[in-house]
């Protein structure tokens, strides 16, 4: 058991992967558009819930923080932080993601027809004194394996390869080597992903930072230091700065509410909540709370868009017109089916929404995660409902901006602190 005075914390900047304050250099990304966004999104859902349907049946006293921006509005939704690989330190920007747990970068060698264009020179693990690889027989290995995460084909050094919900891939050498968060947080013989193989939906970013529950991930190899307890808050704007906090700072905020963070054997990665309603306009829908719990519900942070079971979208989006008829609806766009023309109004009003979970905790979603533009006039209510009852639940990041997300794993508690950021 750690004592406070034990677990550190660290807290790092989050930004947008394409907005003007992002780490990735200008001009060497393609901003994708609203369509591309939401297409990459329903096929990274629909991919956790063919998983989910083949086989459903103590806070410390310092900090580290990353800095988090926010990018274009629209252009991704996904965040990056920079960190720290190797010995002398060799600096990489990483998407972070709650709903994976193998963190990897691209390495050398990595030629074009085997490696995305990055922002940085890849990984140079020759020129790192702390380098070293994973045996094939380690347990290192045959956990990475035993997590569907390995190549089981490795006769020497431990192979890993992942393929995500979009279609992307990444396969390579599984590592050990010091990882750095700030000057003074750093971790000898982290275990993570050295790429040789790699394509798909990343941007320019170096990689992806593994924040999921298994053993191998961030949150879970930083334990010792950081008690396995973070946040982040994720700016709603393209100008704005967020962050990625470990150890005590994460849950600082006075105005957190928690409700209890559900673990689900089937699925050891995921994060699950009890959503338990939804109001709009300060009036709570009639929707009974076994909708909610017949799919399940999880939080991800590379999930842009919530997915509601059929009933509860229905309810909600027939609510959200019904408080809109002062505005001319609009056709559908992509996954949205609820959208009006805003064309020529100097002021909206749009409806409140809050989202209940058990323990009586309340998200009462920022306006940046209640209605998206999706052309210059056409406004679009940002839920998305699901095809089948049974469908898996995901709050996505954009009903997430503004708050604090606090993960106190240990404790078996995730929180929401409103006003984090901006």
């Amino acid at each position: 058991m750690l004592s406070g005075s034990e677990i550190l914390s660290r807290l790092l900047q989050i930004t947008r992967k394409y907005g003007p304050c992002s780490l990735l250099k200008e001009g060497k990304s393609k901003i994708p558009s609203l369509s591309q966004i939401l297409t990459n999104d329903q096929t990274r859902v629909k991919s956790i819930n063919s998983k989910f349907s083949n086989q459903q049946s103590s806070v410390g006293d310092s900090t580290v923080q990353i800095p988090a921006n926010s990018g274009d509005s629209y252009g991704t939704g996904n965040y990056v932080v920079r960190i720290g690989f190797g010995t002398p330190e060799q600096n990489f920007t990483l998407e972070f993601d709650t709903g994976s747990d193998l963190t990897w970068i691209q390495c050398l060698p990595c030629n074009s027809s085997n490696c995305y264009s990055q922002q940085d020179p890849y990984f140079n693990s020759s020129a790192s004194s702390t380098y070293s690889n994973i045996s094939c027989g380690s347990n290192a290995c045959t956990q990475l394996q035993s997590s569907g995460y390995g190549q089981s084909s490795c006769t020497t050094n431990c192979l890993y390869q992942v393929q995500y919900g979009d279609g992307s891939t990444s396969q390579g050498d599984y590592v050990t080597d010091t990882l750095t968060l700030s000057s003074s947080d750093f971790f000898p013989n982290f275990e993570f992903g050295c790429g040789h193989n790699t394509n798909g939906l990343f941007g320019t970013t170096d990689g992806l930072l593994g924040l999921g529950r298994q053993p191998f991930s961030t949150v879970s190899q930083t334990a010792s230091k950081y008690g396995k307890n973070f946040s982040y808050c994720l700016p709603s704007s393209s100008s704005s700065t967020g962050f990625l906090a470990f150890g005590s700072q994460a849950g600082s905020s006075s105005t957190a509410q928690y409700t209890p963070l559900l673990t689900n054997p089937n699925y050891p990665s995921f994060y699950f909540l009890n959503m338990t309603g939804i109001s709009v306009g300060g009036q709570k829908l009639s929707i009974a709370e076994s909708v909610f719990t017949t799919s399940g519900t999880i939080i991800d942070s590379g999930t842009v868009i919530t997915r509601l079971a059929p009933t509860a979208y229905l309810a909600l989006s027939t609510a959200f017109r019904l408080a809109m008829l002062n505005y001319p609806p609009a056709p559908s766009y992509a996954l949205f089916d609820t959208c009006f023309n805003l064309s020529g109004y100097t002021t909206v009003t749009v409806p409140s929404i809050v989202l209940h979970f058990s323990g009586g905790t309340d998200l009462n979603v920022d306006q940046s995660g209640i209605i998206i533009q999706a052309t210059s006039t056409q406004y679009c209510l940002a839920f998305a409902g699901n095809t089948l009852p049974t469908d898996l639940g995901i709050l996505g990041n954009m009903q997430q901006h503004k708050y604090e997300v606090v993960y106190n794993v240990a404790g078996g508690k995730l929180g929401f602190g409103a006003g984090a950021c901006s």
